[in-house]
Formats: C-alpha cells, sequence, structure tokens
C-alpha cells in the first residue's frame, strides 16, 4: 500500500484527486455558509472558455472541473493497473498523460452534456413575459371591468392562472384568447376566431 501511495509514476493521478476532494470539501462548507469560493475560480477562466458552447450548461462551471479531475485520475489509474498486471511495474506518468486526458475529457463532455438534459432551467419568475401567447378562459366570463381566470403556459412549460379582460365585447368560458397587454392586476385578451368562422367569411 505505501508502495502504491508513493510511487513516483502515480502521483499526478494521487494530486488530482487530492484537489478534487479539496474542491469539495471547501465547496460543500461554503455552500453552508453561504459563500461561493467557486467564483473566486471564475477569473481564472478565459472568456472565450467560459462563453462556449461545450461548457454552456445550467449548473456550475466549477462542476465541470471536478469531473475533470474525476476523470482524469480514474483513466490514470485504470491504465497504470492495467499495465501493471501485465508488466508488474507502473510506466512513468508522461508516457500515458496524453490518452489519459483524452479519455478524461471525453467522459466529462459526456456526463455533463448527460446532467444538462435533466437539469430544469434556471427560471426568473419575475421576468416571465406571457404578453402574445395563448390562453384559455378557464373560469366565467369576462367583460370590460369585469375579469375572469384564464390558464396559460409559460416558455418553460409552466402553467399559470392569469385574470382575463377583453378590450371590448365578451370572453367565454374555454373561449381562446391572445394576450396583448398587462395591467396591474390582470391582462387585456383577445379572442381567437374559430377556423369555421374564417372560413365561412
Amino acid at each position: 500500500m505505501q508502495n502504491f501511495l508513493f510511487d513516483s509514476n502515480l502521483i499526478p493521478f494521487h494530486l488530482s484527486l487530492i484537489i478534487l476532494v479539496v474542491l469539495s470539501i471547501i465547496e460543500t462548507t461554503g455552500y453552508y455558509f453561504n459563500i461561493k469560493p467557486s467564483s473566486f475560480f471564475k477569473a481564472f477562466f478565459p472568456k472565450s472558455l467560459k462563453n462556449s458552447p461545450l461548457i454552456n450548461v445550467k449548473f456550475s462551471k466549477i462542476l465541470i472541473f471536478i469531473f475533470l479531475l474525476l476523470n482524469f485520475s480514474v483513466a490514470g489509474y485504470f491504465i497504470e493497473f492495467v499495465i501493471f498486471a501485465k508488466f508488474d511495474t507502473f510506466v512513468p506518468s508522461y508516457y500515458i498523460f496524453i490518452p489519459v486526458l483524452i479519455i478524461a475529457v471525453f467522459f466529462t463532455v459526456f456526463m455533463i452534456h448527460c446532467l444538462d438534459q435533466v437539469i430544469k432551467p434556471k427560471m426568473h419568475r419575475g421576468n416571465i413575459i406571457l404578453i402574445g401567447r395563448l390562453a384559455t378562459v378557464s373560469s366565467g366570463n369576462a367583460r370590460p371591468g369585469s375579469s375572469a381566470q384564464a390558464r396559460v403556459r409559460d416558455e418553460y412549460g409552466q402553467l399559470h392562472h392569469i385574470q382575463v379582460e377583453p378590450e371590448f365585447g365578451e370572453l367565454e368560458l374555454s373561449a381562446q384568447v391572445l394576450l396583448i397587454k398587462q395591467q396591474k392586476s390582470h391582462y387585456i385578451a383577445k379572442r381567437i376566431a374559430k377556423l369555421n368562422q374564417l372560413l365561412d367569411q
């Protein structure tokens, strides 16, 4: 065990694992004290890399670096142990550095984009714009000066219950309406004509 820990050929992979553990501890501790240590590291990343579509994900960029460290150490240990099993010796790490790095980058990209698919985007509720969206009157009839409840989905697919009122005329129950203006407590909506009504004209 001591030979494994202090073998010079495994030092880069040991260091990668140590950095991974230290970063995880710092980030977790900072979370409980409402501090974001990862924001300190953002200054060291070039702007072109931060804006790259490759790492344009919905979670913290420091997690990408943690995945890279994890994959680098695992790939390095795996290759070294395979070589050790066959030749009964470890090879100098600089011989396998490039293959290990390629494997680590490949699995890191795979992992972050798999994770990105299951994380919902951050939604700023106060900035949701419903103007121009179709809604359905779900409760009562609406007239100028008297609103009714309607259902509408935002760009994220979230359902909202809002109050709608027509510019003129009446909006009956189940009517399809277009939201054209927002007031303080309700939306001004315009009824959408049915297809058969358009064809009869």
